[in-house]
């Protein structure tokens, strides 16, 4: 893949991890475990501690994307290799976290491609104001995800030619 397609991609997926973690910071600012469990869901309160702290865990993991990212694209020259394997580590660490999550507090529906509905489903009922924050982050994230997919098979491919080398 040429320097100019990576640096593309590497732009477009910092645009894109800026504007979600801009989204989920201000959730979190303005969010407390109390109004959570002030608006009458009848959810144990550990659920909603679970669901903030992967929050917080996916918002690290952005934040670090779009430092490594940004230093690339500030650097005098363009460095190929450095923005792919950081492209491969959004990828895996960012994406793939949002839609498969550690705390297992949510799981992507794979059925909702076939009917145009949101992908992301909470384990317990959660109120809406954290639904609309998924709904508005859920498409961003998807879109990084299909142009990044290609990492996930070349960047592996590449690292076991230079390992049998």
């Amino acid at each position: 893949m040429g320097n100019d397609l990576v640096q593309q991609q590497l732009v477009f997926t910092m645009e894109k991890l800026k504007d979600v973690s801009q989204e989920i910071r201000v959730f979190l600012n303005d969010t407390t475990l109390k109004e959570l469990s002030d608006q009458g869901k009848e959810v144990d309160i550990k659920d909603y501690e679970d669901i903030l702290d992967q929050f917080r865990r996916i918002l690290v993991f952005f934040d670090e994307g779009r430092e490594s990212g940004s230093l690339l694209l500030r650097s005098e020259v363009f460095r190929k290799s450095a923005a792919e394997k950081t492209l491969y580590w959004v990828f895996h660490q960012c994406v793939e976290e949002f839609f498969h999550p550690k705390l297992d507090v949510w799981y992507e529906d794979s059925r909702a491609a076939y009917t145009g509905k949101n992908a992301i489903k909470f384990r317990v009922p959660v109120p809406e104001k954290m639904k609309e924050l998924v709904k508005s982050i859920e498409g961003p994230l998807q879109e990084v995800r299909e142009e990044l997919e290609y990492y996930e098979t070349d960047y592996r491919t590449k690292m076991r030619q230079r390992g049998n080398e």
